[in-house]
């Protein structure tokens, strides 16, 4: 059956809530594990002023028990810090009469590039702070939150996973093929926009500052590394279950995302194939691997057992403080779109958003396709699979 989860809670409402459900009982976990992660999502050259208000720590109010997962589902709660100011325009309760004029911040203007509009017309909201207060990426608090919990369980059978940013506003970073995975994370830890390449590190950071001078925002492109997997996850026989598939929905989810490759991606399109297929070898140690890992490490929606590599591709965030027209849904009038918080740019950040959904795809593939009511049998089963792979 494999993991799933939900998330629930609006940008300014009291918390955000995601509830897992498929981890093995018996694995190890603490607060402090996700606290890390969501730590980590709120860095990052380029935040807007809602990270200084925000410091998210994670509750588990169920599924944990003496720091071990109980095998049903797990709860997870972070707080908004900044619920206390927004506790009548995004109450619950139905307002009394004369209260709707207290209540201010209606918004009958739609954003260019945000979800406003086309989520008012689904759902009929002519208060389209109904739509934006859910689809804000506020949200991916919790689904960071959640890919922590699947980034403990993968850490536990030998899957290791790093993030960085490869590209901002056109400034390119320098392959980094000679780093090993621990020196990639040590050095794109250490910096402000989590690159590994320190030649363009501070480029990078004058660029955005400059979008944030004019009141614009820059996009870019962050890749994610996974090295452990097994080989022969996934599948080949039906649509919906290669691997490789899943982490392109996972990654198009992200809010602001708008592509996704593998390997080396769209440049296979300007190769031979010669020159884009990894040639198979085999050592008594290694068993099968490869002498290249273009196709980022899958082969027909399957793991090969090489590093897996994807890279996702961030847009510039639609809110301008430089703004842009649009069309007030009440009077139809022209206008000038409204401002939220914003950031000038939230690539860095992003990259961490996109590490925990591939860590979550991962962790339920894995779960998916190997025994998984107790831990122990689950790594136990990882092992084995390891072996057979080697020797087969």
């Amino acid at each position: 059956m494999g993991m799933r989860y939900l998330t629930a809670g609006e940008s300014h409402g009291p918390q955000l809530t995601t509830i897992l459900e498929g981890l093995p009982a018996g694995m190890p976990l603490l607060a402090e594990d996700i606290n890390t992660e969501l730590a980590r999502r709120q860095q990052g050259y380029g935040r807007g002023r809602r990270m200084q208000i925000e410091k998210d720590t994670v509750q588990i109010t169920s599924g944990v028990r003496h720091g071990q997962t109980l095998g049903s589902p797990i709860a997870l709660v972070v707080e908004n810090n900044d619920w206390k100011h927004w506790t009548k325009i995004m109450g619950a309760d139905p307002l009394i009469e004369g209260q709707e004029d207290e209540v201010k911040r209606k918004i009958t203007r739609p954003r260019p590039g945000h979800a406003d509009l086309n989520g008012a017309i689904k759902y009929g909201h002519r208060d389209m702070r109904n739509v934006l207060e859910r689809s804000s990426a506020r949200e991916t608090t919790v689904r960071v939150a959640a890919g922590a919990v699947a980034k403990k369980l993968l850490s536990l059978v030998g899957v290791t996973l790093v993030s960085h940013v490869v590209e901002i506003g056109g400034i390119k970073a320098k392959a980094n093929a000679n780093l090993t995975i621990d020196e990639l994370k040590e050095r794109t830890e250490l910096s402000p926009v989590r690159c590994a390449d320190p030649e363009v590190e501070q480029e990078m950071m004058d660029a955005i500052d400059t979008a944030k001078k004019n009141g614009d925002s820059i996009g870019g492109v962050v890749e994610v590394i996974a090295t452990g997997m097994p080989a022969g996850v996934g599948s080949y026989v039906q649509y919906d279950r290669k691997l490789d598939a899943k982490l392109a929905a996972a990654i198009i989810s992200i809010n602001a995302f708008k592509g996704v490759e593998f390997g080396i991606g769209f440049e296979a399109a300007r190769k031979p194939g010669s020159e884009v297929h990894d040639e198979i070898i085999w050592d008594q140690e290694n068993g099968y691997t490869r002498k290249s890992n273009r196709l980022g490490g899958f082969e027909g929606g399957m793991s090969t057992g090489m590093p897996i590599v994807v890279r996702g591709v961030m847009k510039p965030i639609p809110t301008l403080y430089k703004p842009l027209m649009s069309v007030d849904i009440d009077t139809k009038e022209p206008f000038s779109a409204s401002v939220e918080r914003s950031d000038s740019c939230a690539v860095p950040a992003a990259a961490v958003v996109a590490e925990h959904v591939v860590a979550w795809e991962l962790a339920n593939s894995l779960i998916d396709q190997f025994y998984s009511d107790r831990f122990e049998t689950f790594a136990a089963e990882i092992k084995r699979q390891r072996d057979y792979a080697r020797e087969f």
